[in-house]
């Protein structure tokens, strides 16, 4: 009797034991299989612009350094391009030579020349003297029947040849004395402005070695080296506008909900102690089907599309940097 006392209490004992880790594993996995809340995960961005040259040169000097805050119009770099030296010595010879070619248009002969011109045109009507007195005695004793005609008209291809030299010379002597032709100095007055604008353009040219901050921010990233060759639009350093922040995350469909065009959301900082901000939905786009979530079951299920959410802070957050992982709950 009381072995079957024994028995029994046993059985009672392991029914017990049996029923209550049954108990317990079912309260854990009710904990355990409870669904907790979605993660949403987001990254700090920044707005940011890339500096480089418009002439290839080597780098001379950097005037920053990474991490460092520029202003606009600081110099950030300086490049030596000896071309573009040497095509702005050039441009300055092909100045200076247009600019004396249009002194002399607008000057006119020297007076070496005009004088020069003026005795050639004298001594022209010396020889049409000449010629015409030939010409009257020849003609005389033709009427008189004593020269041949041949003889007469010898002398009246050289009196007609000393008259022709003769206009000529006084239109050299005349062109000496009042200058070039108004389109002749209109030619030379071209000729100094093109080469006016060559120097301007080298000259733009050579700025373009030094490199100067557009916008105000900091130096997010310095690619080249000094003493590097960096060629024509090259990526030579990154500035950022910190001022220009947002936060983007990638949102699958599901999960759009108070995520709407111009909604106020709450979100968390890890890396700034769970701070808690204030964002503002400012831009939504669908990524497109290589970012969808496929359905696991051909019935019941479909395809969720992820859309990319923009969200600018309310007000600035003191440290919160690029790069930085931002959290929404839901």
């Amino acid at each position: 009797m009381t072995s079957q006392k024994s028995q029994n209490s046993n059985m009672l004992l392991a029914f017990l034991t049996l029923l209550g880790v049954i108990v317990l594993v079912a309260v854990v996995g009710f904990f355990m299989l409870r669904k907790g809340p979605e993660i949403i995960q987001g990254q700090a961005e920044v707005t940011e612009y890339r500096v480089s040259s418009k002439v290839p040169g080597r780098i001379l000097e950097f005037r920053v350094k990474e991490g460092q805050k520029v202003q606009a119009g600081d110099t950030l770099a300086i490049l030596e391009a000896p071309d573009v030296i040497a095509k702005m010595e050039q441009a300055r010879a092909a100045e200076a030579a247009a600019q004396a070619q249009n002194e002399k248009a607008i000057k006119g002969a020297r007076q070496e020349q005009i004088q020069a011109a003026y005795e050639m045109w004298q001594k022209a009507i010396a020889g049409v003297d000449i010629a015409e007195k030939s010409y009257k005695r020849v003609k005389n004793l033709f009427d008189q029947g004593v020269m041949p005609a041949q003889k007469l008209d010898e002398v009246t291809a050289q009196r007609n040849a000393a008259i022709a030299t003769e206009k000529a010379a006084k239109a050299q002597y005349t062109m000496a004395k009042n200058g070039a032709e108004r389109e002749d100095k209109m030619a030379a007055a071209a000729l100094v402005d093109r080469a006016k604008g060559a120097v301007a353009e080298v000259e733009s040219y050579l700025k373009e070695t030094y490199l100067i901050a557009q916008a105000a921010g900091e130096v997010s990233e310095i690619f080249s080296k000094v003493g590097e060759l960096v060629g024509t639009g090259a990526p030579i350093m990154n500035i950022a506008i910190m001022d220009d922040m947002w936060v983007t995350f990638n949102v699958r469909e599901d999960l759009l909900k108070n995520l709407t065009m111009g909604s106020e959301f709450d979100a968390i900082v890890p890396a700034l102690d769970n701070q808690t901000i204030r964002l503002k939905v400012h831009y939504m786009k669908d990524l497109g089907t290589y970012a969808a979530w496929k359905a696991t079951k051909t019935t019941g299920q479909f395809d969720l599309k992820t859309f990319e959410v923009k969200a600018t802070p309310l007000e600035k957050v003191t440290n919160l940097r690029p790069g930085m992982s931002v959290i929404i709950k839901k």
